[in-house]
């Protein structure tokens, strides 16, 4: 069954180095057919929006950018699959890369908070 995430929240759990997400920070999913979008802040991002594509599998890809606490712009594009914990909360794996503002590649896992179950 495909995963619809509109009005779903996720926190980050862990994330590579040269990340910014952190368990601070809080992501509210919204989509209307296969379009995802969503914002996010918390912990260092004051102010962040994704949009991309919710794929047949559920998988997501989506392009990202934010304001840092420090003012810095920053923005990447992210590929996210899916896994549905027991009790029924999705947890998603993330590999990401920096397009401008940060460097690298990383990989970061985000999870549903219990609010955002529906």
């Amino acid at each position: 069954m495909k995963i619809n995430y509109h009005g779903r929240t996720f926190a980050g759990v862990s994330n590579t180095p040269n990340g910014q997400v952190s368990g601070e920070t809080l992501f509210t999913y919204g989509q209307d057919g296969d379009m995802l979008t969503a914002t996010y802040s918390g912990g260092s991002i004051e102010n962040g929006h994704m949009t991309g594509l919710v794929n047949e599998d559920s998988s997501l890809y989506f392009a990202y950018h934010h304001l840092d606490t420090d003012g810095r712009l920053k923005s990447g594009y992210c590929h996210s699959t899916p896994e549905v914990l027991p009790d029924g909360r999705i947890r998603l794996h993330e590999k990401w890369e920096w397009t401008h503002g940060g460097e690298g590649k990383g990989e970061s896992v985000v999870e549903e908070k219990d609010e955002g179950k529906g």
